[in-house]
């Protein structure tokens, strides 16, 4: 159990607020508590990470509604959902739509612990995928037009003279352009290519 980050908790219960907050923080974690669904809503960038320990049934807003509405941020957490009102339905629905977890109260220590750290070391691998393909993404747009026609025709495998038929050049001249979308790129393979354009949602030339 060695992930860090920062803990955020949405209950309406204050006793049960200050009690988690204490074994948490005891545990060496970062913790920000609020009342309700729509506060924690107000403090969410899309640059939150971390854990979100969440109740079930709030007034107004409950937990379920506010991780419908987070989906739709750009927030990187792991939801521990933590209720004392949870059904086999209820607990599919949650973990169906993105929760990592799903404990009743009262909840054991070592419990949370786990479903915390466990929540923090996901929402961890979730924001270095992103910048990942944030950094892909911003490699693309240095292609020009052509590399981009010429990306989307060697991902389907054709070799370079057939590719140079199909546009009209010379083998030579798709070579060059391979090699440096490769460059740009950052990959050493088509393989690589292929994952890259995967991940870009760029289709293959038809």
């Amino acid at each position: 159990m060695n992930a860090t980050g920062k803990v955020f908790l949405v209950d309406d219960e204050p006793e049960l607020r200050q009690a988690l907050t204490r074994l948490l923080t005891a545990e060496g974690l970062d913790v920000e508590s609020f009342g309700s669904a729509p506060d924690f809503l107000a403090r969410v960038t899309a640059d939150t990470t971390g854990c979100l320990v969440l109740d079930l049934s709030m007034p107004g807003l409950d937990g379920l509604e506010l991780q419908e509405r987070l989906a739709a941020t750009a927030a990187k957490l792991g939801i521990v959902f933590l209720t004392g009102h949870g059904d086999i339905p209820t607990s599919v629905r949650a973990i169906k739509a993105g929760a990592l977890d799903f404990l009743t109260k009262p909840v054991r220590r070592d419990d949370l612990l786990r479903a915390v750290h466990a929540a923090l070391e996901h929402a961890s691998a979730e924001r270095a995928s992103a910048a990942a393909i944030a950094d892909l993404r911003n490699r693309y747009e240095q292609l020009t037009p052509r590399e981009r026609e010429v990306f989307t025709h060697v991902i389907t495998g054709r070799l370079n003279k057939v590719i140079a038929a199909d546009l009209g050049t010379s083998e030579q001249t798709i070579k060059v352009h391979r090699a440096r979308v490769m460059e740009k790129l950052a990959v050493d393979s088509v393989a690589g290519l292929v994952r890259a354009a995967q991940q870009l949602g760029v289709p293959p030339a038809p």
